[in-house]
């Protein structure tokens, strides 16, 4: 902190003696950065700029700042200019293509951004995922499980290169290799919630009731709390006639969600078997063991 005050001492001091000094105009940006005056330091980088407006560095920290303070498109066009003293380096095509992906939607900027930059680092793990999130987000499910792959080329253990290949061959209709997928997150992540619920979600999908069970079970031991795989798990066990366990498992959903579980359950036609139930017709009225308590 000591160390903070003094540079920038330094730096003030020396700008008073030299104002037309690029390096002590950056160096000051950075050291406001640090301190977290976003808006100092980008008048700074400005000012830098005004006396070496090629330079790469100070473009790019004017958009990683511009990024932080919420000014989206600035910060892209920020990046933009650092490409333009550079077009081999990586930071800024990456930077720019995370803009266009995550904060502006602009997925055909981003591919074209994420692309460049994996002509610098062809082997870049990030570049290729995101490359394959932004076709996936476009609706092009085909050229994401390409750059997936591209990513599982760099870390072939990768959980979210995997799940959403998933998603990507979900996307297809291709539900087999979906399932492929998803079980290959979780040789990642064995414990993670959504590859298993997904598996669920699919294997219901495919009339698989024992399996979804065992998958939304799975998927329950990690958030026991989620009322969408309580619910699915109920209309597989009303489906292969296991009323107790569609009970217990529709009263859960519904003490976690009144407001949706029991409108769903009286018009879903997957409970018809338990609508003579005693259990299941208190559930809908609002009489469950957990609100009489």
């Amino acid at each position: 902190m000591v160390y903070s005050w003094v540079h920038s001492f330094t730096v003030y001091r020396s700008l008073e003696c030299r104002p037309d000094s690029y390096r002590d105009w950056y160096h000051q940006g950075n050291i406001l950065r640090e301190r977290g005056d976003l808006d100092g330091a980008l008048s700074s980088y400005e000012k830098a700029l005004e006396y070496y407006p090629d330079d790469y560095w100070a473009w790019y920290k004017r958009g990683m700042t511009l990024e932080d303070l919420g000014r989206f498109e600035e910060a892209a066009r920020s990046y933009a200019n650092a490409a333009g003293t550079r077009p081999d380096n990586y930071w800024a095509w990456y930077e720019r293509g995370c803009i266009y992906l995550e904060e502006l939607q602009e997925y055909e900027r981003a591919i074209a951004c994420f692309e460049r930059a994996l002509t610098v680092n062809p082997r870049d793990y990030w570049a290729a995922y995101r490359l394959g999130e932004a076709y996936r987000l476009l609706g092009n499910p085909e050229k994401a499980i390409g750059a997936y792959d591209r990513a599982l080329m760099a870390r072939p253990r990768d959980y979210w290169a995997w799940y959403r290949r998933g998603d990507a061959f979900r996307a297809r209709g291709n539900r087999e290799e979906s399932l492929f997928n998803y079980r290959n997150a979780l040789d990642a992540k064995p414990r993670d919630y959504w590859a298993w619920y997904q598996q669920g979600v699919i294997l219901q999908e495919l009339q698989r009731f024992p399996e979804a069970i065992a998958c939304y079970g799975k998927a329950l031991e990690t958030e026991p709390d989620d009322r969408h795989a309580w619910y699915n798990l109920a209309g597989c066990h009303a489906t292969l006639g296991n009323s107790r366990e569609a009970l217990d498992a529709l009263e859960r959903a519904i003490d976690l969600a009144s407001d949706i579980y029991r409108e769903s359950a009286r018009n879903n036609p997957v409970f018809d078997g338990l609508r003579q139930e005693e259990r299941f017709i208190a559930l809908l009225d609002g009489d469950s063991r957990s609100e009489a308590a």
